[in-house]
């Protein structure tokens, strides 16, 4: 599951976007039975959605995994707090976590996981996803067919051994060319809606409250008419 992809993962009413492959990111995966996988990377990043309704305990969490609620309620505890989670809220599960889960049924959450070369990083970490955020570097102007955009952004959890980070990113509109995608990221739109475009033709429309996943090397154009506010995950 290497090759370059992007793929919708879930939409915004809480359905799955597409029949992925039922599969176990390992043989340590809590959620393995559950677990539906669109990309899998040979470098451990993985990406998908869990569609479960289940009370379980982990002692030791085996992977830095970020998810996103699509539909029902999720509450999540470690040994510091306690999160409720629903609909559009999203956290890090951070590698080693001791971790009780109880899902409620119907629930389904959009993820992005990390299998190898993650810290041990034990606890659970929300996304504010209406943080202040700060200036961001610009983009490139050889690929902007359009005025620059103006960007801002926050970094909510960095994993400084794999450059994993997770946070909130904003921008005005833009359109830029298609370029392979430089790293892996899966995104969720709190805000706005963009078109991505793919080097088969193939037109992604990605609105608020959907979740993506574009791999590492995917040629991709961006287009967005409005205001785009997301949660990002990138490697």
């Amino acid at each position: 599951m290497s090759h370059p992809i992007a793929s919708l993962l879930a939409y915004a009413d809480g359905s799955p976007a597409a029949a992925f492959t039922p599969a176990a990111l390992d043989s340590s995966d809590p959620f393995g039975n559950v677990r539906h996988v669109a990309y899998r990377g040979d470098e451990g990043v993985s990406a998908g959605f869990v569609q479960a309704s289940a009370e379980l305990v982990v002692e030791d969490y085996p992977y830095t995994e970020m998810l996103v609620v699509h539909a029902g309620q999720v509450s999540l505890q470690d040994e510091q707090q306690t999160l409720d989670l629903g609909v559009g809220d999203s956290v890090v599960i951070g590698r080693g976590t001791a971790l009780r889960v109880q899902a409620q049924v119907g629930s389904l959450w959009a993820f992005c996981a990390l299998s190898q070369g993650a810290e041990r990083k034990p606890g659970l970490t929300q996304i504010n996803q209406r943080a202040t955020l700060n200036p961001s570097q610009g983009l490139d102007a050889q690929i902007l067919i359009s005025a620059a955009p103006q960007c801002r952004s926050h970094n909510a959890f960095s994993d400084d051994t794999s450059n994993l980070q997770v946070g909130v990113w904003d921008s005005t509109p833009y359109a830029r060319r298609a370029r392979p995608h430089k790293m892996h990221e899966l995104m969720h739109l709190i805000e706005g809606s963009v078109t991505l475009q793919l080097a088969n033709g193939v037109k992604l429309k990605v609105n608020t409250g959907d979740t993506v996943f574009v791999a590492q090397g995917t040629p991709c154009a961006w287009e967005s008419n409005v205001y785009v506010r997301k949660l990002y995950v990138v490697k």
